[in-house]
């Protein structure tokens, strides 16, 4: 268990933390290619729907061969993406490395796939427990990468930043070697007592799967428009940098926090009480944020708010998957869900644009957030969190 986790978390550590910095290009990349804020966020909204579409892909393959097969060809093609998104001087070619390979890699490397293998050699008892710990692994990860990517955007260029960072990308090789499993050596696999189609009409067909789809959805536009739009929207209201990349940190460093305190209280808490609270406290840190005087110091109050609330959504989220379906298809249906929170992240950061480049402001997409962090509160409420009753004969291969 131990090993699992500790690789787990480490490849997790470095592939979220290289994404959350993602909007520190931002500016840098749009005034020297002289292109709107619109064509980086849609490059970046392509990432997310890449990410979350082939993420159902390799949550099948890393069930059905193995996760170490799977991370290794994301941690190649995580670097491919980084070096390509450097050298890219065209908006379709940035969109192609930053948005498609990028988007493909992280569907390797991150929570679907981890979070399998987590299922598979952690027991009931402990698996909400052991998956906080991978998601507040990814959190340090923002607060350990973030500052570091700023750092490298400073005193080496942003070109020469996102080849540095692909070296990092490559790390995750050897950290895969750890999360290789006995049940699929030679490229065999476990024996299943379900099929993979009847695993997903019976998931799809049950309203709880689709309720926590749907606040997954609210989930992504939330974080990653923050995640991408927030440094530059602070700038627009004349911040300093320095006071977007510690605002990021915070949210990541909180954030360890907040995952692990989430997963740890799904051991012993309703998880669908523990999402809506966690949603609807989002909505109301976002209204205080913009009611507030914007200084320093609110934007460090609201990051550390926010960072508590960040992915803690995760580790319920998945636990609840896991408990209701069982661990069988567990990277598949993760896949799924996490599909619905790459729409929402698809949503968020397009917006984000979009709105800012036709209005000169973020203030319609604050709002928006604010409204989508009381609906999805609500409608995790009555998600039912009780192991699912199959017949024997349907649920056979």
């Amino acid at each position: 268990m131990w090993q699992v986790l500790i690789c787990g978390a480490a490849v997790v550590t470095l592939s979220m933390g290289v994404r959350h910095g993602f909007g520190l290009w931002l500016q840098p990349i749009t005034q020297a290619q002289d292109w709107s804020r619109e064509t980086f966020a849609f490059a970046i909204a392509i990432q997310n729907i890449t990410w979350g579409l082939t993420g159902i892909f390799s949550g099948m393959l890393a069930d059905r061969f193995g996760a170490f097969r799977v991370i290794v060809a994301g941690a190649l093609l995580y670097a491919m993406g980084l070096v390509g998104m450097a050298y890219a001087n065209t908006p379709i070619l940035f969109t192609a490395t930053a948005g498609v390979l990028i988007g493909i890699a992280q569907a390797g490397t991150t929570y679907a796939v981890i979070y399998g293998v987590i299922g598979r050699n952690v027991s009931p008892e402990k698996r909400s427990w052991a998956m906080g710990v991978a998601a507040a692994a990814g959190s340090f990860g923002q607060f350990l990468m973030v500052p570091t990517e700023g750092f490298l955007i400073q005193n080496y260029g942003w070109q020469q930043a996102l080849v540095m960072l692909s070296l990092a990308a490559i790390m995750v090789i050897p950290l895969a070697f750890g999360l290789r499993e006995p049940g699929f050596a030679d490229g065999g696999k476990p024996k299943r007592d379900q099929s993979i189609s009847h695993a997903l009409r019976e998931a799809f067909a049950y309203p709880s799967f689709q309720l926590l789809m749907a606040g997954y959805f609210v989930c992504g536009f939330q974080v990653v428009f923050i995640g991408v739009h927030m440094p530059s929207y602070l700038k627009d209201k004349g911040l300093s940098p320095e006071v977007a990349s510690m605002a990021l940190a915070l949210i990541g460093l909180f954030n360890v926090v907040g995952t692990y305190i989430a997963g740890s209280l799904g051991q012993r808490l309703a998880k669908h009480k523990i999402l809506s609270f966690i949603y609807f406290s989002r909505a109301i840190a976002i209204g205080l944020f913009l009611i507030a005087p914007l200084t320093p110091l609110s934007v460090y109050v609201f990051s550390s708010a926010m960072g508590l609330l960040w992915l803690s959504t995760v580790p319920p989220t998945n636990a609840a998957v896991a408990q209701i379906f069982g661990v069988a298809h567990l990277s598949m249906l993760s896949g799924f869900v996490f599909f619905s929170h790459q729409i929402g992240s698809f949503m968020g950061v397009w917006l984000g644009g979009y709105l800012y480049d036709k209005t000169g402001s973020y203030d319609i997409v604050w709002y928006i957030s604010i409204a989508l962090g009381v609906f999805a509160a609500l409608i995790n409420l009555p998600v039912r969190e009780t192991p699912i009753e199959r017949e024997p004969r349907a649920a056979a291969a």
